[in-house]
């Protein structure tokens, strides 16, 4: 448009630090900018349809993008950390059949705007447009989609995230999961700076995994964890990546499916890995029900017993749909209006 390099950074932190939704209120460009970037451009692009508040104060949104594509976050505040689960596709195309995602299929690709857009709408929803980020916040791209399905987009969104300027969450701070790219965890250990990695497993062996997360039929669990191994070799000192085990009643949650587990990360020489445990959360449409807290528990310990750190995912955000594998565009109860939502 020909203005001075210096009006791009002005944008740039009105959409990104300041979390303006229209360039009309960036008032530190003139009025004849703010119209002109009106006309050619959008500063806001995804419309929030629904919010839904949990009893543990979860809070989940359903967005739409302009194409009419649902797309969900989740925010969970806890007493040390608030986390924005955010999403990298609408929809997901791997069928993992305990997961109620699977059953909308792929629909798209978010774009980069959109990816960051999320993480925007919820930070003015809880915290109002108040320029920083607050100190602790942390992401997980642990929504609706598999992340190293739209890797490139991925990455480019996490690094204006991480930029200074803008909302500046640094990768230390984000974790990305995947349910097992194999090619794309190769590429996301080259990365020079990085989030934290958790891969999600959920079975030891191919049989069941095959049955459980069909993507097993192209990468298979040897494939995986040869990857893993690769990944664990870049970490810097003291770092760790995850295995996150969907815990489901008498499929894959017995004595022995533990010590199966510990067996495989033995062969494959893992040692710089823990182990979240998540009892699954269920739905009418999936087949599958939570462990029970004695089942939980009885696998943690065997796990614990042969030097694996292990830790008990806590359900959040269950009654709205909003847990892990929850995430459907599902309407529900204890809706509340976008007119409620303060600066999205």
């Amino acid at each position: 448009m020909g203005e001075p390099r210096y009006r791009a950074d002005q944008v740039f932190r009105g959409l990104h630090q300041r979390r303006l939704r229209s360039f009309e209120e960036m008032t530190d460009l003139p009025k004849a900018l703010r119209a002109k970037l009106e006309e050619h451009a959008a500063a806001a692009t995804i419309t929030v349809e629904s919010r839904y508040l949990s009893d543990d104060g979860t809070r989940r949104y359903l967005m739409k993008t302009r194409g009419g594509h649902p797309v969900e976050a989740v925010f969970i505040p806890t007493e040390n950390r608030d986390t924005i689960c955010f999403s990298s596709q609408s929809g997901c195309p791997l069928k993992c059949d305990f997961c109620l995602t699977a059953k909308l299929g792929l629909i798209s690709n978010l774009t980069v705007g959109e990816i960051i857009e999320q993480i925007v709408i919820v930070l003015n929803d809880v915290y109002g447009v108040a320029g920083a980020t607050p100190h602790g916040t942390n992401l997980v791209a642990m929504g609706a989609g598999e992340p190293f399905l739209n890797f490139d987009n991925l990455i480019k969104a996490l690094e204006i995230l991480s930029d200074p300027n803008g909302l500046f969450i640094v990768p230390g701070r984000v974790t990305v999961s995947t349910a097992g790219i194999v090619p794309r965890i190769y590429d996301f250990a080259k990365l020079e700076r990085r989030p934290n990695l958790a891969i999600s497993l959920s079975a030891p062996g191919d049989e069941l995994r095959d049955r459980l997360m069909p993507i097993n039929k192209r990468w298979n669990i040897d494939e995986l964890l040869t990857a893993a191994k690769e990944f664990e070799r870049t970490l810097k000192r003291g770092e760790r990546f995850t295995f996150e085990y969907v815990l489901l009643d008498g499929v894959n949650d017995t004595e022995r499916h533990a010590k199966e587990l510990v067996n495989l990360i033995e062969r494959h020489e893992l040692r710089r890995v823990k182990i979240n445990l998540i009892p699954h959360n269920p739905a009418e449409q999936l087949d599958y029900f939570p462990s029970t807290r004695e089942s939980v528990e009885q696998f943690k310990r065997t796990l614990e017993a042969r030097g694996i750190s292990a830790f008990v995912r806590r359900p959040r955000g269950r009654d709205i749909f909003a847990a892990c594998g929850q995430l459907a565009a599902k309407e529900g109860p204890n809706l509340v209006r976008i007119t409620s939502l303060v600066g999205v």
